[in-house]
Protein backbone atom coordinates (compact mmCIF):
# COMPACT_ATOMS: atom_id res chain seq x y z
CA UNK A 1 0.00 0.00 0.00
CA UNK A 2 2.63 2.60 0.88
CA UNK A 3 4.53 1.46 -2.34
CA UNK A 4 1.68 2.33 -4.29
CA UNK A 5 1.16 5.51 -2.82
CA UNK A 6 5.01 6.54 -3.21
CA UNK A 7 4.31 5.71 -7.12
CA UNK A 8 1.12 7.63 -7.50
CA UNK A 9 3.40 10.52 -5.86
CA UNK A 10 5.93 10.14 -8.25
CA UNK A 11 3.85 10.27 -10.92
CA UNK A 12 1.73 13.25 -9.73
CA UNK A 13 5.16 14.87 -9.10
CA UNK A 14 6.40 14.15 -12.61
CA UNK A 15 2.74 14.97 -14.38
CA UNK A 16 3.16 19.02 -12.41
CA UNK A 17 6.98 19.35 -13.66
CA UNK A 18 5.90 18.17 -17.07
CA UNK A 19 3.09 20.74 -17.38
CA UNK A 20 5.19 23.53 -15.89
CA UNK A 21 8.58 22.75 -18.24
CA UNK A 22 6.53 22.95 -20.95
CA UNK A 23 4.88 26.24 -20.28
CA UNK A 24 8.29 27.63 -19.38
CA UNK A 25 9.49 25.91 -22.69
CA UNK A 26 6.93 27.88 -25.02
CA UNK A 27 8.21 30.86 -26.41
CA UNK A 28 6.05 33.97 -27.63
CA UNK A 29 7.72 35.50 -30.83
CA UNK A 30 7.53 39.50 -30.50
CA UNK A 31 8.02 42.44 -33.20
CA UNK A 32 11.70 41.83 -31.21
CA UNK A 33 12.41 38.31 -31.10
CA UNK A 34 11.33 35.46 -29.03
CA UNK A 35 10.42 35.38 -25.70
CA UNK A 36 9.44 32.71 -22.84
CA UNK A 37 5.68 33.06 -22.29
CA UNK A 38 6.11 33.81 -18.77
CA UNK A 39 7.49 37.09 -19.62
CA UNK A 40 4.24 38.14 -21.02
CA UNK A 41 2.89 39.51 -18.17
CA UNK A 42 -0.72 41.31 -18.67
CA UNK A 43 -1.44 40.58 -22.01
CA UNK A 44 -4.36 42.07 -24.29
CA UNK A 45 -4.35 39.75 -26.77
CA UNK A 46 -6.74 41.93 -29.48
CA UNK A 47 -6.01 45.25 -30.08
CA UNK A 48 -4.80 47.64 -33.34
CA UNK A 49 -2.51 50.24 -33.93
CA UNK A 50 -3.17 51.09 -37.72
CA UNK A 51 -5.90 50.10 -39.83
CA UNK A 52 -5.94 51.29 -43.39
CA UNK A 53 -9.21 49.95 -45.11
CA UNK A 54 -9.15 50.75 -48.66
CA UNK A 55 -8.47 47.51 -49.93
CA UNK A 56 -5.98 44.87 -51.22
CA UNK A 57 -5.34 46.39 -53.73
CA UNK A 58 -4.52 49.97 -52.97
CA UNK A 59 -2.99 49.60 -49.35
CA UNK A 60 0.74 50.04 -48.75
CA UNK A 61 3.13 51.77 -47.29
CA UNK A 62 2.82 54.82 -49.04
CA UNK A 63 -0.60 55.30 -47.70
CA UNK A 64 0.51 56.64 -44.00
CA UNK A 65 3.39 58.17 -42.88
CA UNK A 66 5.21 56.22 -39.74
CA UNK A 67 6.68 59.50 -37.57
CA UNK A 68 2.57 60.52 -37.45
CA UNK A 69 1.05 57.18 -36.92
CA UNK A 70 3.97 56.78 -33.77
CA UNK A 71 2.98 60.37 -32.74
CA UNK A 72 -0.63 59.21 -32.55
CA UNK A 73 -0.11 56.23 -30.89
CA UNK A 74 2.48 56.26 -28.58
CA UNK A 75 0.44 58.04 -26.02
CA UNK A 76 -2.53 55.71 -25.61
CA UNK A 77 0.41 52.58 -25.62
CA UNK A 78 1.97 54.41 -22.53
CA UNK A 79 -1.47 54.76 -20.52
CA UNK A 80 -2.08 50.88 -20.92
CA UNK A 81 1.88 50.81 -20.25
CA UNK A 82 0.90 52.80 -16.68
CA UNK A 83 -2.29 50.46 -16.33
CA UNK A 84 0.05 47.51 -16.52
CA UNK A 85 -0.21 46.21 -19.75
CA UNK A 86 3.21 44.10 -20.82
CA UNK A 87 2.21 42.04 -24.13
CA UNK A 88 -0.02 43.40 -27.00
CA UNK A 89 -1.01 41.70 -29.94
CA UNK A 90 -1.71 44.02 -32.87
CA UNK A 91 -3.96 41.90 -35.08
CA UNK A 92 -4.05 43.82 -38.31
CA UNK A 93 -2.95 41.48 -40.81
CA UNK A 94 -1.27 42.07 -44.20
CA UNK A 95 -3.04 44.05 -47.06
CA UNK A 96 -5.07 45.87 -44.09
CA UNK A 97 -2.35 47.70 -42.52
CA UNK A 98 0.00 45.80 -40.82
CA UNK A 99 3.35 47.36 -40.42
CA UNK A 100 6.19 45.48 -38.95
CA UNK A 101 9.12 48.30 -38.88
CA UNK A 102 5.74 50.69 -37.62
CA UNK A 103 5.63 48.20 -34.53
CA UNK A 104 9.37 47.44 -33.60
CA UNK A 105 9.94 51.00 -33.26
CA UNK A 106 6.48 51.41 -30.73
CA UNK A 107 7.79 48.46 -29.34
CA UNK A 108 11.19 50.01 -28.61
CA UNK A 109 10.25 53.29 -27.24
CA UNK A 110 7.39 51.98 -25.25
CA UNK A 111 9.16 48.65 -23.69
CA UNK A 112 5.50 46.96 -24.61
CA UNK A 113 5.86 43.29 -26.07
CA UNK A 114 3.93 43.87 -29.47
CA UNK A 115 2.98 40.86 -31.63
CA UNK A 116 2.26 40.72 -35.56
CA UNK A 117 0.82 38.08 -37.38
CA UNK A 118 1.15 36.33 -40.91
CA UNK A 119 -2.47 35.75 -42.97
CA UNK A 120 -5.41 36.71 -44.78
CA UNK A 121 -8.63 38.48 -43.65
CA UNK A 122 -11.55 36.77 -46.10
CA UNK A 123 -14.54 38.88 -44.65
CA UNK A 124 -15.81 42.04 -45.90
CA UNK A 125 -16.62 40.15 -49.18
CA UNK A 126 -12.97 39.28 -49.92
CA UNK A 127 -11.87 42.86 -50.29
CA UNK A 128 -8.67 42.81 -48.15
CA UNK A 129 -7.62 39.41 -49.60
CA UNK A 130 -4.61 39.47 -52.12
CA UNK A 131 -5.09 38.59 -55.82
CA UNK A 132 -2.65 35.40 -55.55
CA UNK A 133 -4.99 33.85 -52.93
CA UNK A 134 -8.22 33.15 -55.49
CA UNK A 135 -6.41 30.65 -57.55
CA UNK A 136 -4.07 29.25 -55.06
CA UNK A 137 -4.16 25.89 -53.45
CA UNK A 138 -4.66 25.67 -49.45
CA UNK A 139 -0.56 24.53 -50.19
CA UNK A 140 -0.08 27.86 -52.00
CA UNK A 141 -1.15 29.84 -49.40
CA UNK A 142 0.56 28.54 -46.57
CA UNK A 143 4.11 28.46 -48.26
CA UNK A 144 3.64 32.31 -48.16
CA UNK A 145 2.81 32.13 -44.41
CA UNK A 146 5.17 29.71 -43.24
CA UNK A 147 7.84 31.42 -45.44
CA UNK A 148 6.92 34.72 -43.13
CA UNK A 149 7.85 32.37 -40.43
CA UNK A 150 10.99 31.06 -41.17
CA UNK A 151 12.43 34.38 -42.84
CA UNK A 152 10.27 37.14 -41.18
CA UNK A 153 7.97 39.50 -42.97
CA UNK A 154 9.55 41.07 -46.33
CA UNK A 155 12.87 42.77 -45.38
CA UNK A 156 11.82 43.97 -41.68
CA UNK A 157 13.25 41.22 -39.88
CA UNK A 158 10.39 40.91 -37.87
CA UNK A 159 8.75 37.74 -37.37
CA UNK A 160 5.10 36.81 -37.19
CA UNK A 161 3.53 35.23 -33.42
CA UNK A 162 0.80 34.17 -34.74
CA UNK A 163 -1.90 33.32 -37.48
CA UNK A 164 -4.63 35.70 -38.24
CA UNK A 165 -7.69 35.08 -40.64
CA UNK A 166 -11.20 35.81 -41.26
CA UNK A 167 -14.00 34.60 -42.07
CA UNK A 168 -17.90 35.54 -42.86
CA UNK A 169 -19.78 36.37 -39.27
CA UNK A 170 -22.63 33.92 -40.66
CA UNK A 171 -23.56 31.02 -41.82
CA UNK A 172 -21.53 28.44 -44.39
CA UNK A 173 -17.84 29.11 -44.90
CA UNK A 174 -16.99 30.05 -49.02
CA UNK A 175 -15.08 27.86 -50.66
CA UNK A 176 -12.21 30.58 -50.14
CA UNK A 177 -12.47 31.12 -46.65
CA UNK A 178 -12.63 27.12 -46.24
CA UNK A 179 -9.17 27.22 -48.52
CA UNK A 180 -7.82 29.43 -45.72
CA UNK A 181 -8.70 27.84 -42.46
CA UNK A 182 -7.23 24.45 -44.41
CA UNK A 183 -4.30 26.91 -45.03
CA UNK A 184 -3.75 28.14 -41.15
CA UNK A 185 -3.97 24.47 -40.12
CA UNK A 186 -1.30 23.49 -42.36
CA UNK A 187 0.65 26.56 -41.01
CA UNK A 188 0.20 25.73 -37.89
CA UNK A 189 1.58 21.74 -37.87
CA UNK A 190 4.86 23.47 -39.79
CA UNK A 191 5.27 26.30 -36.77
CA UNK A 192 3.10 25.73 -33.58
CA UNK A 193 1.53 29.24 -34.62
CA UNK A 194 -2.25 29.70 -32.76
CA UNK A 195 -4.67 30.23 -35.31
CA UNK A 196 -6.69 33.45 -34.19
CA UNK A 197 -9.88 33.96 -36.42
CA UNK A 198 -12.26 37.03 -37.38
CA UNK A 199 -15.30 34.58 -36.61
CA UNK A 200 -18.33 35.94 -35.05
CA UNK A 201 -21.07 33.73 -34.93
CA UNK A 202 -21.56 30.03 -33.97
CA UNK A 203 -22.33 28.39 -37.11
CA UNK A 204 -18.47 29.56 -38.44
CA UNK A 205 -16.83 28.94 -35.63
CA UNK A 206 -17.56 25.35 -35.35
CA UNK A 207 -17.09 24.90 -39.33
CA UNK A 208 -13.76 26.05 -38.79
CA UNK A 209 -13.38 23.73 -36.28
CA UNK A 210 -14.05 21.00 -38.25
CA UNK A 211 -11.95 21.79 -40.75
CA UNK A 212 -9.36 22.10 -38.24
CA UNK A 213 -9.98 18.51 -37.06
CA UNK A 214 -9.78 16.76 -40.40
CA UNK A 215 -6.53 18.67 -40.92
CA UNK A 216 -5.44 17.00 -37.21
CA UNK A 217 -5.19 20.28 -35.72
CA UNK A 218 -6.60 20.29 -32.07
CA UNK A 219 -9.07 23.03 -31.07
CA UNK A 220 -6.47 24.29 -28.39
CA UNK A 221 -4.42 25.95 -31.52
CA UNK A 222 -7.72 28.01 -32.27
CA UNK A 223 -9.18 31.62 -30.93
CA UNK A 224 -12.37 31.70 -31.86
CA UNK A 225 -12.06 35.84 -32.31
CA UNK A 226 -15.24 38.03 -31.38
CA UNK A 227 -16.80 35.67 -30.18
CA UNK A 228 -19.14 38.31 -28.27
CA UNK A 229 -21.24 37.45 -31.32
CA UNK A 230 -21.89 34.47 -30.82
CA UNK A 231 -24.19 32.09 -27.80
CA UNK A 232 -23.14 31.08 -24.28
CA UNK A 233 -23.88 27.70 -25.41
CA UNK A 234 -21.49 27.89 -27.91
CA UNK A 235 -18.73 29.47 -25.94
CA UNK A 236 -19.37 26.35 -23.64
CA UNK A 237 -19.36 23.51 -26.30
CA UNK A 238 -16.19 25.09 -28.10
CA UNK A 239 -14.29 25.57 -25.06
CA UNK A 240 -15.03 21.83 -23.57
CA UNK A 241 -13.29 20.74 -26.52
CA UNK A 242 -10.54 23.12 -26.17
CA UNK A 243 -11.22 26.53 -28.26
CA UNK A 244 -10.22 29.52 -27.09
CA UNK A 245 -13.01 31.84 -26.41
CA UNK A 246 -11.94 35.73 -27.52
CA UNK A 247 -14.80 38.15 -25.91
CA UNK A 248 -12.25 40.93 -27.19
CA UNK A 249 -15.06 44.55 -27.57
CA UNK A 250 -14.38 46.10 -24.18
CA UNK A 251 -16.26 49.04 -24.39
CA UNK A 252 -17.42 51.52 -21.64
CA UNK A 253 -19.44 53.12 -24.20
CA UNK A 254 -21.23 49.92 -25.36
CA UNK A 255 -24.05 50.29 -22.60
CA UNK A 256 -26.53 47.71 -22.33
CA UNK A 257 -25.24 45.89 -25.50
CA UNK A 258 -22.48 43.05 -26.60
CA UNK A 259 -19.42 45.08 -25.49
CA UNK A 260 -20.55 46.82 -22.57
CA UNK A 261 -18.91 46.52 -18.64
CA UNK A 262 -22.56 45.41 -17.42
CA UNK A 263 -22.97 42.66 -20.14
CA UNK A 264 -19.28 41.65 -20.08
CA UNK A 265 -19.70 40.85 -16.42
CA UNK A 266 -22.90 39.11 -16.66
CA UNK A 267 -21.52 36.77 -19.13
CA UNK A 268 -18.10 36.01 -17.64
CA UNK A 269 -20.08 35.05 -14.58
CA UNK A 270 -21.97 32.61 -16.51
CA UNK A 271 -19.13 31.44 -18.27
CA UNK A 272 -17.40 31.19 -14.21
CA UNK A 273 -20.65 29.04 -13.09
CA UNK A 274 -19.80 26.63 -16.32
CA UNK A 275 -16.05 25.99 -15.03
CA UNK A 276 -15.14 27.28 -18.47
CA UNK A 277 -13.16 30.52 -17.54
CA UNK A 278 -10.03 28.98 -17.79
CA UNK A 279 -10.34 29.07 -21.74
CA UNK A 280 -11.68 32.83 -22.17
CA UNK A 281 -9.74 35.88 -23.60
CA UNK A 282 -10.72 39.29 -23.04
CA UNK A 283 -9.42 42.55 -24.63
CA UNK A 284 -10.72 46.13 -25.79
CA UNK A 285 -10.52 45.57 -30.13
CA UNK A 286 -9.26 49.01 -29.63
CA UNK A 287 -7.01 51.55 -31.55
CA UNK A 288 -6.66 52.92 -34.43
CA UNK A 289 -4.76 55.28 -36.97
CA UNK A 290 -6.69 55.07 -40.11
CA UNK A 291 -4.96 56.54 -43.05
CA UNK A 292 -6.79 59.04 -44.67
CA UNK A 293 -9.00 60.62 -42.01
CA UNK A 294 -7.61 63.45 -40.17
CA UNK A 295 -4.72 63.03 -37.43
CA UNK A 296 -5.50 59.25 -38.21
CA UNK A 297 -9.66 59.31 -36.72
CA UNK A 298 -10.88 58.42 -33.48
CA UNK A 299 -8.16 56.91 -31.52
CA UNK A 300 -9.87 54.62 -29.02
CA UNK A 301 -7.68 53.86 -25.96
CA UNK A 302 -7.04 50.59 -24.40
CA UNK A 303 -7.54 50.54 -20.79
CA UNK A 304 -11.39 50.27 -20.08
CA UNK A 305 -10.77 46.75 -19.33
CA UNK A 306 -8.15 47.96 -15.70
CA UNK A 307 -10.74 50.91 -15.60
CA UNK A 308 -13.78 49.89 -15.80
CA UNK A 309 -14.44 45.98 -16.23
CA UNK A 310 -12.06 44.94 -13.18
CA UNK A 311 -13.59 46.83 -10.68
CA UNK A 312 -17.32 45.37 -11.93
CA UNK A 313 -15.81 42.11 -12.13
CA UNK A 314 -14.36 42.63 -8.34
CA UNK A 315 -17.81 43.73 -6.94
CA UNK A 316 -19.39 40.99 -8.03
CA UNK A 317 -17.36 37.81 -6.93
CA UNK A 318 -14.37 37.89 -8.98
CA UNK A 319 -10.98 37.57 -7.51
CA UNK A 320 -7.41 38.45 -8.75
CA UNK A 321 -6.88 34.88 -9.22
CA UNK A 322 -9.66 34.96 -11.99
CA UNK A 323 -8.47 38.57 -13.13
CA UNK A 324 -4.88 36.94 -13.59
CA UNK A 325 -6.49 33.68 -15.50
CA UNK A 326 -8.46 36.42 -18.11
CA UNK A 327 -5.02 38.59 -18.29
CA UNK A 328 -1.96 36.54 -17.99
CA UNK A 329 -2.37 32.78 -17.38
CA UNK A 330 -4.93 32.55 -20.60
CA UNK A 331 -2.95 34.39 -22.94
CA UNK A 332 0.35 32.22 -22.06
CA UNK A 333 -1.25 28.88 -23.13
CA UNK A 334 -3.24 30.11 -26.29
CA UNK A 335 -0.56 32.00 -27.64
CA UNK A 336 2.78 30.15 -26.70
CA UNK A 337 3.99 28.74 -30.09
CA UNK A 338 3.60 25.17 -29.91
CA UNK A 339 2.04 22.11 -32.58
CA UNK A 340 -0.86 21.12 -31.12
CA UNK A 341 -2.04 18.22 -33.35
CA UNK A 342 -4.68 15.55 -32.51
CA UNK A 343 -3.96 12.60 -30.57
CA UNK A 344 -5.84 9.77 -32.20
Amino acid sequence: MLMSKFIISLVAIFFVTSCSQNLKQGNLITVKGKIPVEEMGVSLIHEHILVDFIGADSTGYHRWEKRDVIERALPFLMEAKHKGVNTLFECTPAYLGRDPILLRELSEKTGINIVTNTGYYGAVDNKYMPNHAFGATPEDIAKVWIGEFNNGIEASGVFPGFIKISVEWKGALSPLHAKIVKAAAITHKATGLTIVSHTGADDPAFAQLEILKNEGVSPEAFVWTHAQDGTIEGYVKAAKQGAWISLDNVNKNNLNKPGGIDWYVALLAKLKKEKVLHKVLISHDAGWYEPGQENGGNYRGYTDIFEHLIPALKENGFSQEDVDLLLIKNPQMAYAVNIREINE
